[in-house]
């Protein structure tokens, strides 16, 4: 199948976790998936791809670049965007945390958070917004938190980054809809993922107390919630949130 005729989709910090199940939840045949990744020695890469290509994607790629770097995403896009013909799908999941109590937050973690976990969503976007629109077509999905509508102790930062997301989130579909292209988000709750595994036994099972299914959602969860958002049956939405969390936040 020509570049051209390939659906194409870019998912910032795909390489692990929620980010790794949605490229495979948008990949398979008929499809060119592009994945970022921060780090050149993360150990999910290789793997992410490997299991891309067993699943049919017809052209599978990772690239390591920060999403909150303008001028390489600027760089990198449209490279994505002229060797594809074409630029379908995006999804902002690249995210990080710092946490800590407010009171002890240095500047360095807070600015850092906004910087990988919101700026990132608007830089990257705006970017691939340019040939969305020229095509009038597209899907953006962008990736916030149950801790966004919630709070959480310790996350001033991340709480904020992702609240900040859903604004962005509204104001981008008003300002794309007339070109057919839709901006969504996706409000995951606690998903069992090594960041989550991180937090100790008795934390943990704490707050899986608070969760009204009793455990945490799963990768693939989250990711059926994106797939159906940049799928053709979402056309008629934009500007929403959907919340993946297991009754935690209603």
């Amino acid at each position: 199948m020509s570049a051209g005729n390939l659906r194409t989709v870019l998912v910032t910090g795909g390489a692990r976790g929620i980010g790794r199940a949605v490229a495979l939840a948008l990949g398979g045949p008929g499809t060119a998936v592009y994945i970022t990744h921060a780090n050149p020695a993360s150990p999910g890469v290789a793997e992410t791809l490997e299991l891309l290509k067993s699943a049919g994607t017809d052209r599978c790629e990772a690239q390591c670049w920060r999403a909150e770097d303008s001028a390489e995403a600027a760089l990198r896009v449209k490279g994505i965007a002229e060797a594809q013909g074409r630029l379908d799908v995006l999804v902002n999941n690249a995210g990080a945390a710092r946490d800590g109590l407010s009171v002890r937050m240095s500047d360095e973690d807070f600015k850092s958070v906004m910087d990988v976990d919101l700026f990132s969503v608007f830089n990257v976007t705006r970017v691939c917004a340019r040939y969305m629109l020229k095509a009038r077509s597209g899907r953006v999905i962008n990736l916030s938190s149950v801790v966004a509508f919630t709070g959480n102790p310790g996350q001033a930062n991340y709480s904020a980054a992702k609240a900040g997301i859903i604004g962005l989130t509204r104001t981008l579909a008003l300002e794309y809809a007339p070109r057919g292209v839709t901006v969504n988000a996706v409000a995951p709750g606690f998903i069992d993922t090594e960041m989550t595994r991180a937090i100790p036994e008795k934390a943990a099972e704490a707050l899986k107390g608070r969760i009204p299914f009793g455990r945490m959602g799963t990768p693939e969860e989250a990711a059926a919630a994106v797939a159906f958002l940049a799928s053709d049956a979402a056309g008629y939405i934009t500007g929403q949130t959907i919340h993946v969390n297991g009754g935690l936040y209603m």
